[in-house]
Formats: structure tokens, C-alpha cells, sequence
């Protein structure tokens, strides 16, 4: 054998040390389903519990044996059942040359179980029963004695929606990892509507329509009810007056011959609007397609109609009601790899601390969010896929309004896919709080309501893509935000917004700046097929510039509502934003966002008496800007109500044919480069990097 040079086996030696010295500064720890909190948590001997591994670290950092390269916790493949919330504190805390980083094993599959198996499944035999069940159901249907599993708290539903405080979701089943579809009637995709309301209890909407009062209830039509023998927990969903807010509430009594039915407090919102949408939920007697179930918690039992046998897939019924993971005040602690699954509640809970990271982790099948972050700084969401929650994805909130001193927050490179299974309206894929948070990279798609919401100052919303959004509401935007002029120093750049949906009234937009928001910048996006591309509601000092609209209609919709003297439009602005306004440093957000000024001439300058009562006029939506940007098909301009087009800042916009497509964008709706001659480069346009646009490799 070839005898190797003297400088390189030095070289080894010295590359050797690297890594001995290296490994020596870092620590691990193992963790498996089949192991023993006994053991030293070796990789031979693991640890079997989450909290075992925990206090084992926390022992290290109080015994004077933190390792100065941090610590990993590494969990082998398998279900990690929980029956409550797994809690770090400050305590558990790594440092940022030393993180606390608990992760599965290379190409293993580790979940944190929220839910419990179910087995036992047997066709349904009870003849009382079957007689209640759908003619086509019978045979089909498969019930679970819950009790002889031991399970007992099955988590009744609740009041839940628009105006509604979260809360822990009831039980759901998951088959094949795939959220059921609770017995309603009409089936899922269809809508019955309400008829009307008894006459004495109508009252004004505010908007020249009328309004059933909530407690007087609503009238329906046909007589398909009068199958429902037990209407004890049977629940109305409704989006009651208006197409954007929405709620779940209990059956109080139906009245069959009047076709009356009233709900429990408390009630809906606003009222019950004759044509509005409704569904009728957890009704055995419509349990009569595959997918469907009811479960009878009365005797604890569980009946199911599954889409395949059921033998050939996992049924799990969720049951905690409590986070899956808790940070409380902690620091440069990451979960990697892991796969959230079928709590009643949110995935994690991250409050107060620094550096956190959930990275590249699955968070799925959740009766509220994916993660919420309250406080803290520089916490990420990374590289994670989040499917099927009940409320909204990630909601992240951070930084200090009053100093403008920013949270650091982001969500990036995420997949999101159906937010708002149960709550609908105003639960985002990602809700961004505070200042200085980021939203970057991510997959946004098959949502009811908006994709983005935010609200607060300085955050950047950039290179994500979204689709397929405000697929059940109405007077909605993929990225939304309103009522409030010190939301300023939003960027809103390069991303790629298209085929958005929408329901009922109202419409939907790409951009939504609604009811007199100010400030904000919408740059470098492409809109292509978005119902209103961007909509300026009212507000005042928004850059629209260099952005392409392919197919949109309208590209651009201004309005004057802040004019409008009618209720509610001159309350919003004459009491509303003036409050917000007034409730911001003045010197500091007047020297940040210099435009503030402009306002004195309405509400009258801080060193001088306010303008109110008759002398108040209402508040014009003035230097708007739309430059150098791109319209190919649809309509380009839509100026209303109070609103004039010399209100609009318009410059070296081309509005017409083919700009100069690299290939036919119309027809690929993927391609939207330009050709190096394009004429549109003359007016001052940059090229929009597509090609950094939405996910990006993990």
C-alpha cells in the first residue's frame, strides 16, 4: 500500500482534533417510545418521555455541565402520546452559540399525538338507530363504544367564529391523516339559505337593508328537519348578515310548522339577512355519504362512515385541549423535524424569550392554530408544512408600537394549506402583529378568507405565493388589513397573487387596503386572475408602482369613503381612526412617517383645537401614487363613491396589450418574464425577480 505523505497525515491528526474538540463542546441525548425514563438516555439506552429528556437537560445547566456547543435531544420514530401540554421555561433555555435543539432521528417519523387511536369498529346493529340513519347509510356505517377505550371527555362544541375568542375546538376525527366532515345538512358544498325572519323584530342594517334581530330567530324552507329526532346538540353555521363574518351557534328549538328555528346565546352577529348561507351540523339522521360522522356523546359513541375499509387506514380522534408544545420566556430552543398532529388546541404556544425556531416540521390536523407566537424577539417558523387547522396557521405577534422597536418575528418558507376549516373568517394562513415582522417565501393556498392579515408597523410581506383564497367569503383580500392610519412602513413586494375566489357580497382582492388604512407600499407583484387586484378603500398615501396586472377586474379600485357623511363611514374616521391616531406618540410617528402631517388639515394639528363636530368634513383619500406599473386584459381603473380620478397620482403606466412576454403568460400562468427590448423598461419598470418568488428548497 501506498505510503501516504508526512504532511498529510498531519494534516488528518489536526482535522481528528477538530472534530473531537468539536464534539466534546456539544452533548446528546435519546429519546424513544420503547425506552425507560430509567435509563441514562443514551443512544443504546434511551429515555421513553419528552419531560424525562427535559429535566435531564435542565439537571446538566444546574450542575454546572452545560456543554458550550448546546445540546440535541434526538427522538426516534414512533408516537409520542400526549395527554397534556409538554412546558419548557426559562429554565430550559440554550444560548446562541449553544441552542437546545430537539429534533427526530435522520429519516424517521416522530409525532407529538394530541388524539388516541380508535378500534374496535363494528357495523351498526341497533335497530333504533339504523332507523334514524339515511336509507343509503345503512350497512355502511361503522360505530366505536368510546367508553370501552376508556374515553370519557369528549370535548362538547362551542360558540365559535367571527368576534368569537379562541377556543379549544371540539373532537374531531382524522382518517388517513384527513379532517371527517361532521353529519350536516345540506352536504358539504352546498348551502341552504335563510328564508327570513319574523317581520317585527327587522331593524336597519345601516346600510339601507334590514335585519332580523338574533334572538327571534330565522325561518328556513322545506321540511327536511322533521327527520331530526334528537336536536339537543345540533348546531347552525351561518354567515348570519354579512359575507365576512361568520359563527357557529346550537340549536335552541325548531319549529316545525312555522319552520322557525331559534339559537342559543349568544347568538350570532349583527343580525339574520334573508339569503344568507347556512348549514345545519352534527345531525345523525345526515350522516349519508362517506366521510361523515356523528358522534353521540350522551353514550359515548362514535359512528362513521368511512371512504375506504377502515381497516386500511388510521383513525384518530382528537382530545387534548391544550397546546401540543409550550415555550414560556425561552431562548435559542429549536424543534426540528417533527410532525404536530390532532390536538384540540394550537401545535405550540411560543411566549416571551429569543431565538426560537420551529424548523421544517409538519403541523397538521389542529382544532385551532399551527403556532402563535405573544412577545418575545427573533422567533421563526421555517421550511414547515401546515395543513388543516381550525383557525389560522402561524399568528405572530412582537415589537413595541409605542418606541416602534421591532419584534424581529418571521414566517418563512412555509406551505400552507386549508387555515379556516372551522372558524373561517379573519384566521389567516399568517397573522402578523406588532413591528418589524416578516413573511417571506411561503406557499399560501385553499383558504375561505384572507391569506395574510396584518396589522401594526414595518413589516415586509415579500416573495410569496398565493392562490386560491376567499374561496367562501365575500369583501375580502388575500392580504388584508384596515381601519387604522398608523399602520405605516408595510411592504408589501414581489409576490405572486392569483385565482382568488370569492362568495356572496363584497367581492375579493388581491391587496386589500380597506376602510381608510394609509401608507402602505404595494411594489413589484404580480396579480394575475385576482377578482380586484388591489383596492385602495378610502385610505390615503399608498405607492402602487411597478407591479403587473395580467387578467384583473378591475387592476386598480379607488374609493372616498372617508367622505361619505352617512353612519358607519363618518364614525370610522371621526371617531375610530381619530382615536388610533391620537393614541400613537405623535412626535415620534410624525418624524418616522412624515406624511402624518397631511392629516392636520382634517382632524387640526397637535398644538391647536381639534376640527369636530360640523366643521369635520371627512378625510379625502389624497397622494395616492400608481407608477410604472403593467395592465395587460380586464379593466384598468374603478373610481366611486366620493372618489374622483384626479385624487389618484397616475404616471408612466402602460396599460394595453402584450408588454413583451418572454412566452404567452396568459396561457402558462407561470411565466410572467419580459424580453430584455420590452418597451416597458423605458418608463423606469424593473424586472420582477420571478423566479425567487414562493418556496424555496428545504
Amino acid at each position: 500500500m501506498k505510503e501516504r505523505p508526512a504532511h498529510t497525515i498531519l494534516l488528518l491528526a489536526v482535522f481528528a482534533q477538530v472534530i473531537s474538540a468539536s464534539a466534546a463542546l456539544a452533548r446528546e441525548l435519546y429519546v424513544a417510545p420503547n425506552g425507560s425514563d430509567d435509563h441514562p438516555g443514551t443512544q443504546t439506552q434511551p429515555l421513553a418521555t419528552l419531560e424525562a429528556a427535559r429535566d435531564t437537560v435542565h439537571g446538566w445547566k444546574r450542575d454546572g455541565q452545560w456543554p458550550d456547543g448546546g445540546v440535541t435531544v434526538w427522538l426516534a420514530a414512533g408516537d409520542y402520546e400526549r395527554s397534556e401540554t409538554f412546558a419548557l421555561t426559562a429554565d430550559d433555555s440554550g444560548t446562541a452559540e449553544g441552542p437546545v435543539v430537539w429534533r427526530a432521528k435522520a429519516n424517521e417519523t416522530v409525532r407529538l399525538l394530541g388524539g388516541r387511536h380508535l378500534t374496535g369498529f363494528k357495523p351498526v346493529t341497533e335497530p333504533a338507530v339504523l332507523e334514524r340513519l339515511d336509507q343509503n347509510a345503512r350497512g355502511r356505517v361503522q360505530q366505536c363504544d368510546l367508553r370501552a377505550l376508556g374515553l370519557t371527555d369528549l370535548g362538547g362544541m362551542r360558540s365559535r367564529g367571527f368576534g368569537r375568542e379562541t377556543t379549544p375546538a371540539h373532537c374531531e376525527l382524522f382518517f388517513d391523516s384527513k379532517p371527517m366532515t361532521l353529519a350536516r345538512w345540506p352536504n358539504e358544498g352546498a348551502w341552504e339559505k335563510i328564508v327570513g325572519f319574523p317581520k317585527a323584530s327587522a331593524k336597519s342594517d345601516g346600510h339601507r337593508g334590514k335585519l332580523g334581530k338574533l334572538s327571534e330567530g330565522f325561518t328556513y324552507e322545506g321540511d327536511r328537519p322533521r327527520r331530526w329526532q334528537n336536536t339537543d346538540d345540533l348546531w347552525v353555521h351561518g354567515y348570519w348578515a354579512w359575507d365576512w363574518a361568520n359563527s357557529y351557534e346550537r340549536l335552541d328549538t325548531i319549529d316545525h310548522a312555522q319552520r322557525l328555528v331559534k339559537t342559543a346565546p349568544p347568538h350570532g352577529l349583527y343580525g339574520f339577512r334573508t339569503g344568507q348561507r347556512i348549514y345545519f351540523l352534527n345531525v345523525l339522521e345526515e350522516l349519508d355519504q362517506p366521510g361523515e360522522w356523528y358522534l353521540d356523546r350522551k353514550h359515548a359513541r362514535l359512528y362513521f362512515w368511512p371512504p375506504k375499509a377502515i381497516a386500511y387506514a388510521e383513525t384518530i380522534l382528537s382530545l387534548v385541549d391544550q397546546p401540543l408544545l409550550r415555550l414560556e420566556n425561552v431562548s435559542h430552543v429549536s424543534f426540528r423535524d417533527l410532525v404536530f398532529e390532532a390536538t384540540r388546541s394550537s401545535a405550540v404556544e411560543i411566549r416571551g424569550g429569543r431565538g426560537n425556531r420551529i424548523a421544517n416540521c409538519v403541523l397538521r390536523n389542529l382544532g385551532n392554530y399551527g403556532v402563535k407566537i405573544d412577545g418575545g424577539t427573533d422567533h421563526g417558523v421555517v421550511g414547515c408544512d401546515l395543513f388543516d387547522t381550525g383557525d389560522g396557521g402561524v399568528a405572530m405577534s412582537g415589537g413595541d408600537r409605542r418606541t416602534l422597536t421591532p419584534g424581529g418575528h418571521f414566517v418563512e418558507n412555509c406551505h400552507f394549506q386549508r387555515q379556516g376549516r372551522w372558524s373561517k373568517c379573519y384566521v389567516p394562513a399568517i397573522d402578523t402583529k406588532g413591528v418589524g415582522q416578516r413573511v417571506s417565501h411561503n406557499l399560501i393556498h385553499d383558504h375561505p378568507h384572507c391569506a395574510i392579515l396584518f396589522a401594526g408597523n414595518d413589516h415586509l410581506i415579500e416573495y410569496n405565493e398565493i392562490h386560491h383564497v376567499a374561496m367562501e367569503t365575500g369583501d375580502v383580500g388575500a392580504i388584508y388589513s384596515g381601519r387604522d392610519y398608523t399602520f405605516r412602513g408595510i411592504r408589501i413586494r414581489h409576490n405572486f397573487i392569483h385565482h382568488t375566489g370569492s362568495a356572496g357580497n363584497g367581492g375579493s382582492m388581491g391587496v386589500y387596503l380597506d376602510d381608510c388604512l394609509s401608507g402602505v407600499e404595494v411594489f413589484g407583484n404580480i396579480f394575475y386572475k385576482a377578482q380586484w387586484a388591489v383596492f385602495i378603500g378610502g385610505g390615503r398615501d399608498h405607492l402602487v408602482e411597478n407591479n403587473m396586472f395580467v387578467d384583473c377586474e378591475p387592476t386598480l379600485r379607488l374609493d372616498g369613503r372617508g367622505l361619505d357623511p352617512s353612519s358607519p363611514w363618518r364614525n370610522n374616521v371621526n371617531q375610530g381612526m381619530r382615536q388610533s391616531l391620537a393614541d400613537m406618540p405623535t412626535g415620534l410617528y410624525r418624524k418616522r412617517y412624515p406624511a402624518l402631517k397631511r392629516l392636520d388639515a382634517y382632524y387640526g394639528a397637535p398644538d391647536k383645537p381639534a376640527i369636530t363636530g360640523d366643521d369635520f368634513k371627512g378625510v379625502p383619500p389624497e397622494h395616492n401614487v400608481v407608477a410604472r406599473d403593467v395592465c395587460v386584459g380586464g379593466k384598468w381603473l374603478h373610481v366611486s363613491w366620493f372618489a374622483e380620478p384626479n385624487l389618484l397620482e397616475l404616471k408612466d403606466n402602460v396599460v394595453g396589450s402584450d408588454p413583451g412576454f418572454v412566452t404567452d403568460a396568459r396561457n402558462s400562468a407561470s411565466d410572467f418574464r419580459l424580453k430584455d427590448d420590452s418597451a416597458v423598461f423605458k418608463t423606469g419598470f424593473q424586472p420582477i425577480p420571478v423566479e425567487k418568488i414562493g418556496l424555496r428548497r428545504k
